[in-house]
């Protein structure tokens, strides 16, 4: 099983790279604003060449679902590394990753080790997502512990002002996660796989699948546009994945995807 998900994770990671992802694909082929020529011939000659879709290739992030009880005989993190030194030592992607990151940030040449998350569920598969994160993006991440007697408009208000202030940064249109709930780590590791849905996915609660559209709809009339020149739209989709949390907390926190917005999943059957 080793080897098939590292052979499996390589080949994704390869095509998460360079070639354009569907739904953002289609978004791209209605945009006829300032630099639309130039970004589908971008994702035409990558499609063709093999070339990576932007100069930041990013950090690889994996969120991992095991079966319950699961009996795994070696060690998973080496397999998603792995498969992570085999795509970048292999393809003309850059190097974005540094061993220790204070003082001598020294960079590792092969683009590990990977930022992974573990979780479980009751199917009878393993199912591996991943995102391809790049450092203008990533650096958009935010938490704030609100007090809890604010309501989903001052939730509202505080996403808005952050992609207001912050979004021409960020590569856009964007791809927005929310985490609401848990504790300060929670809430940011489900703002990030929240990034790993589909872009017609809703929130089953009806509550919060209401706050994804409506923030969709407002961020949107920010017009911010394409690469930040004012054009098109400014927001492909806003996720939110929400969880329990402490009687005197309400930690919410907020992720970000670029345009590429390049992710995958794999689901190995057992």
């Amino acid at each position: 099983m080793k080897e098939k998900i590292i052979d499996i994770l390589s080949e994704e990671l390869m095509k998460a790279n360079v070639f354009i992802c569907k739904d953002v694909e289609k978004e791209i082929a209605k945009y006829n604003g300032v630099f639309s020529n130039e970004l589908k011939e971008n994702t035409l000659i990558s499609k063709k060449k093999g070339l990576p879709l932007c100069q930041d290739t990013g950090i690889v992030e994996f969120f991992v679902f095991f079966p319950k009880n699961i009996n795994i005989d070696f060690d998973f993190n080496q397999a998603l590394n792995e498969s992570v030194i085999r795509t970048y030592e292999k393809n003309p992607f850059r190097y974005s990753t540094v061993k220790e990151p204070l003082f001598e940030r020294k960079n590792m040449k092969n683009n590990s080790p990977s930022i992974i998350h573990y979780f479980f569920h009751d199917e009878k598969y393993i199912e591996i997502r991943f995102l391809i994160k790049g450092g203008g993006s990533e650096n958009l991440s935010i938490l704030n512990m609100f007090n809890p007697s604010v309501d989903s408009n001052d939730i509202k208000k505080f996403i808005i002002e952050h992609i207001k202030n912050n979004g021409v940064r960020g590569c856009p249109p964007l791809n927005v996660g929310i985490g609401i709930g848990g504790t300060s780590d929670k809430a940011l590791i489900l703002s990030k796989l929240a990034l790993t849905e589909e872009f017609n996915f809703r929130n089953p609660d009806k509550n919060y699948a209401q706050l994804e559209t409506e923030l969709i709809k407002e961020l949107n009339n920010l017009n911010i546009g394409f690469q930040a020149l004012g054009e098109g739209i400014s927001v492909y989709n806003v996720h939110i994945k929400e969880y329990s949390t402490h009687i005197a907390t309400l930690p919410l926190a907020i992720s970000i995807d670029c345009y590429l917005s390049r992710k995958g999943r794999v689901k190995i059957e057992l």
